[in-house]
């Protein structure tokens, strides 16, 4: 495993397990400095959204760092407000203007909006059929979610990125999206940093010479989670990359598992309002 191991989506795709996410990271100098970053430590996955109102920022990055196009992979998602009034193609393409791009790779829906995802999933597939992206998936999906939008679809999502730490383990989810052959994309990986300071992951991190940070995002990737940690800082985001020179054992790995309580930080899936 190195930086740019990759996982095989169910389409043939390969997306690169580590990536840079740029949640809250503010358009412009921020998000700009904090991709080109993490593209010279050797990141080649970006997540960004239209909701996080710095895809522009993420796409001048990338123009400019004269690494080629097909080496850097693109995530972006569909916001909620697009799935309410019917518009999400108009919303795709605004998202590929913003990020200056041909084409991106992922593409989410970012929340299941009840009275839209259907709608929108069967717009993206027409957009993936067109070739402008190379794989469509989910976002805080729930199981039920999925039976539901089963009973139209025609291409299988690649992915579902749900909120997955130690203390939000979604064991159940997990397994059943890997039963359909769907990744499992963690976003805030730290639980939003809660977990820096845990008792059992400050013992683990001393008992190996690593930061919190690196034991919890190599317990994501031993677990085969996707995992984007944000940050926009080039020290930590160095730091959140040297995870390919050691491993957890057994008992280390079972112990942080163990740390899981069902505790959110953020939304709830079927109790949202945004």
């Amino acid at each position: 495993m190195k930086i740019d191991s990759a996982v095989t989506l169910n389409n043939g795709v390969h997306i690169p397990q580590l990536g840079l996410g740029v949640y809250m990271a503010d358009e412009g100098a921020e998000t700009e400095y904090a991709v080109r970053a993490a593209l010279d430590v050797g990141y080649r996955h970006i997540d960004t959204a239209k909701a996080y109102k710095n895809e522009a920022s993420v796409g001048k990055a990338i123009r400019e760092s004269n690494i080629p196009r097909e080496k850097i992979f693109v995530t972006t998602k569909l916001w909620n407000p697009a799935l309410r009034a019917g518009n999400e193609e108009e919303e795709f393409y605004g998202s590929l203007r913003s990020l200056g791009l041909d084409y991106i790779d992922l593409y989410l829906i970012h929340w299941p909006v009840r009275e839209g995802y259907v709608r929108a999933w069967s717009v993206m597939e027409k957009l993936y059929g067109k070739g402008l992206i190379r794989s469509i998936g989910l976002s805080n999906f729930n199981p039920h979610h999925l039976d539901t939008l089963e009973q139209t679809a025609t291409v299988t999502p690649a992915v579902n990125q749900i909120e997955l730490h130690p203390l939000l383990t979604q064991d159940e989810v997990c397994a059943y999206f890997r039963s359909k052959n769907i990744a499992i994309e963690a976003w805030s990986p730290l639980g939003r940093g809660a977990l820096l300071a845990n008792p059992t992951i400050v013992r683990i991190a001393g008992e190996i010479g690593r930061t919190p940070a690196q034991v919890l995002l190599r317990w994501h990737l031993q677990r085969g989670h996707i995992v984007i940690p944000k940050s926009v800082r080039r020290e930590r985001i160095t730091e959140n990359a040297a995870l390919f020179d050691f491993a957890l054992n057994d008992r280390q790995m079972n112990e942080i598992s163990a740390l899981n309580r069902n505790e959110r930080f953020g939304p709830d899936p079927d109790n949202f309002n945004f």
